[in-house]
């Protein structure tokens, strides 16, 4: 059956195990499966800034919330880039609005 979805158990066993033993990469019960795959998958897109929102609905989570709480460790923190955002949209406002009133030299 060409061109239909693959159980991950399938694929796990039949391609996924055999290529790494032809690696020579360890392929016990519970080590380098496919959950460590999907593992590697949502980290990458979590560590490149993708929202949690996606990366659940492309891991097939019925809820955000269940992806967050278990990849929330993986998702970056950048102190700098956040206060740059902010000052960024503080600058915007700031040049946007309506000029300060200047009080002129001779009347100070």
């Amino acid at each position: 059956m060409r061109g239909l979805p693959i159980r991950a158990n399938d694929f796990d066993r039949n391609y996924w195990k055999p290529a790494l033993v032809g690696a020579e990469v360890p392929a016990g019960r519970y080590e380098n499966g496919m959950h460590n795959l999907r593992h590697l998958y949502a980290s990458v897109l979590l560590d490149g800034g993708e929202s949690i929102k996606t990366v659940s609905e492309l891991l097939g989570h019925a809820d955000p919330a269940f992806t967050l709480a278990t990849y929330t460790h993986l998702i970056p923190e950048n102190i700098p880039r956040t206060k740059g955002v902010i000052d960024g949209f503080l600058a915007q406002l700031h040049s946007d609005g309506p000029e300060t009133a200047q009080v002129p030299a001779e009347s100070r």
